[in-house]
């Protein structure tokens, strides 16, 4: 096996973020780096939704405080002004969101659930001073708002009733489903559940709002599209969205929409772009079913629609994003602007000389900012990244001094909001949400490894060293195992399974980035296809012996392996076919490909995937299922589950915990009722960990 010598992700961490602490004096002792604890992870505050206003005066973030109490958490919106300190922009017990400026730069519009609200409703904020008022009353709630070119009027996302074609209409529907007397749900086309909600009548609609108020207007009521039997957003973890944008002259709107839905069971579903006139209409459909569009904008000359786009496959299940666009208005042959560059496009926003591109993409183990000429299509990186990875964007200002925002954070390093030099490509630091509390804890940097695989592929896998590091001491090994499969490890820092608290008790932390992972092209991501755990968890067993040869510290006697989703169905399936490890966690991990195909709520994916229906009796449906090796079973392992979880329904959990009792195999299942595929509350977080940590110490 050839290895190449270790090297630390974090090693330029200087150079990447300017030390703004005020030195200490020479007589005070410093004071030694403390191991994480999980108070100190839950309560770091966490970032989201940025914005910079077109004049470039102001930027703002939207902050969550979190708590362990139910109910009070908070999320604020912080305003940066260029010439000035920053300070909290909005306060109360009201979470705020979605900030976005006005054309003039004179307000800001959020979401937030206030006072009397029954759901978000949007509000207006004068920067000049005074409170914010709200703005809608939609009957759904309102979110996703987007300003009239002419700043007089809103666009945004509201859910709608069926048959509903006005305001009133809706809020008479809601008011008759609040006082149904049955609970019954009714069903007659695929899906019903989505991540850890049961799906209803209710379907998204785009809303305008005029400023100087009225009753918002429904764009699609009664149209064919919106009454269409697969009509539909995007469904996502926080609900379904539909994304839209004015045309450059106001007077129409471009958005996404599915017609298919309802074929999800046996087809893919895909989004197609649309356009519906301003004042409402039958929708144009802009697009067709070559494949699923998303995100549309427009450059701010007017001269270009962009979108990111995944072409259709009848071999793949995978595909890259790409940023694709066309001439406006005359909508001329469409341009693959990301054609040669293989990875998938994250959040993008055009600058706004509308000249380029601005866009985050995952490669190897980072979140990088890159530059798209769109005249040359050509695609260069921001800088160059050496630490840590991008979250959330944006971009703002006039043409000849664009500003760019950016959160980063690294392994290290907890989530900060800072500047992009576009110029120079580094980041600054702006706030210091985390700074004091992260200096106070012995987080060691991620190092990365790579080795060749018994394939011949180039594996990458990084390795995290725990507090109080002493080189002489053996520590052992947990090995960790992404979900997804289609997502990384990366240099960053993560609450759910965070590095540093699961190596605090002294274990060395190995996570490998396998075959099926992003960040390392098109052709590494699809490689997983009909190969859905033995290939990857043979690279992970590879991994461990890698590291084992290049530190001499690692103790390959004591071994663990655990992972969450993915992760953990590849953990069900080290139980049933590798004993070299003392102890496995596998949290929401399915034990049958058969089940989980049948009870999920992403089904036709997984029957592609295996190249085709179970019943077809293909021989990955059975050779690589956990349940059919089952008296395999022997590892120690701790079960965790959801009941929430309709990605991964609890009976895969159920049917493994039987296994394991018929098996008599040492066993803990622990089910959260309130959680769905995360574990997402502070208290139940706690004891998450707790209970890792225990099963760990117990076998280790």
């Amino acid at each position: 096996m050839h290895t190449k010598a270790p090297w630390r992700c974090a090693a330029s961490l200087l150079a990447l973020v300017p030390l703004t602490a005020p030195a200490l004096a020479q007589t005070e002792e410093p004071t030694a780096p403390r191991p994480i604890t999980h108070e100190d992870l839950w309560l770091m505050q966490r970032l989201g939704a940025t914005a910079v206003s077109p004049d470039g005066r102001w930027r703002v973030v939207a902050v969550t405080e979190p708590s362990y109490e139910e109910g009070k958490s908070r999320a604020d919106l912080w305003l940066f002004p260029r010439d000035g300190e920053p300070r909290r922009l909005t306060g109360g017990r009201a979470s705020e969101g979605d900030p976005v400026f006005s054309p003039d730069s004179k307000l800001l519009a959020f979401t937030a659930k206030r006072d009397d609200d029954e759901s978000s409703q949007i509000y207006l904020l004068p920067l000049a001073g005074g409170e914010a008022q709200r703005l809608t009353n939609w009957p759904g709630g309102a979110k996703a708002p987007r300003f009239h070119p002419a700043g007089t009027s809103i666009l945004f996302v509201g859910a709608t009733h069926p048959g509903a074609l006005t305001e009133d209409d809706n809020r008479k529907a809601a008011e008759e489903r609040k006082a149904r007397k049955h609970s019954a749900r009714v069903y007659e086309t695929f899906p019903v559940r989505h991540w850890d909600r049961w799906l209803d009548e209710l379907r998204p609609s785009l809303l305008v709002q005029e400023l100087g108020g009225g009753p918002a207007r429904d764009l699609l009521a009664g149209r064919s599209l919106r009454v269409g039997v697969g009509y539909g957003g995007q469904l996502g973890n926080e609900g379904e969205s539909v994304d839209a944008v004015w045309t450059p002259d106001g007077r129409a709107v471009v958005f996404t929409a599915t017609q298919n839905r309802h074929e999800g069971a046996r087809a893919d579903v895909y989004q197609t772009l649309w356009l519906v006139d301003s004042a409402g209409g039958e929708p144009t459909a802009l697009t067709g079913d070559e494949g699923s569009y998303s995100a549309p904008r427009f450059t701010p000359d007017g001269g270009r629609l962009l979108a990111k786009f995944e072409q259709r496959s009848a071999e793949w299940t995978y595909s890259l994003s790409r940023l694709v666009g066309w001439s406006w208005p005359e909508r001329g042959e469409r341009v693959d602007f990301s054609a040669e560059f293989d990875e998938s496009i994250g959040q993008y926003e055009i600058s706004p000389d509308s000249r380029r591109v601005y866009f985050l993409a995952d490669q190897i183990c980072r979140t990088k900012l890159f530059a798209l000429e769109l005249e040359t299509a050509a695609i260069a990186e921001v800088g160059n990244l050496a630490a840590g990875t991008y979250g959330r964007f944006s971009v703002g200002g006039p043409a000849t001094a664009p500003h760019l925002v950016a959160i980063w954070s690294s392994a290290a390093q907890p989530h900060e909001f800072g500047e992009v030099d576009l110029e120079a490509g580094s980041w600054s630091r702006l706030s210091r949400f985390n700074t004091e509390r992260a200096a106070a804890l012995d987080l060691a940097p991620a190092e990365q490894f790579w080795f060749t695989s018994s394939r011949g592929k180039r594996i990458h896998s990084l390795l995290v060293r725990p507090p109080d590091f002493d080189p002489a001491k053996k520590y052992p090994v947990f090995a960790l195992m992404h979900g997804g499969p289609h997502s990384l490890w990366k240099d960053d820092f993560i609450v759910r399974w965070n590095y540093h608290l699961l190596a605090q008790p002294g274990y060395a932390l190995i996570l490998t980035n396998y075959s099926g992972s992003t960040g390392f092209g098109e052709e590494f991501a699809r490689s997983i296809q009909g190969d859905p755990l033995q290939g990857p968890t043979d690279e992970v067993h590879e991994a461990v012996d890698a590291a084992l040869a290049l530190y001499p510290f690692l103790d390959g006697t004591r071994l663990a392996a655990g992972g969450a989703s993915y992760g953990g169905h590849m953990a069900n399936w080290i139980a049933v076919t590798n004993h070299r490890y003392k102890a496995l966690v596998s949290h929401a991990g399915l034990f049958d490909l058969r089940t989980q195909w049948t009870t999920s709520d992403y089904v036709y994916g997984r029957e592609r995937n295996m190249g085709g229906p179970a019943w077809d009796d293909l021989p990955v449906w059975r050779e690589q299922s956990p349940f059919y090796r089952s008296k395999e079973l022997k590892t120690p392992i701790l079960v965790t589950f959801g009941e929430r979880d309709y990605r991964v329904p609890i009976n895969n959990g159920l049917e493994f915990w039987s296994m394991l009792q018929r098996q008599n195999v040492p066993s803990r299942f622990v089910v959260f009722p309130d959680e769905n595929h995360w574990i997402l509350k502070g208290e139940n977080s706690r004891f998450f960990y707790g209970e890792v940590h225990g099963w760990l110490a117990r076998h280790l």
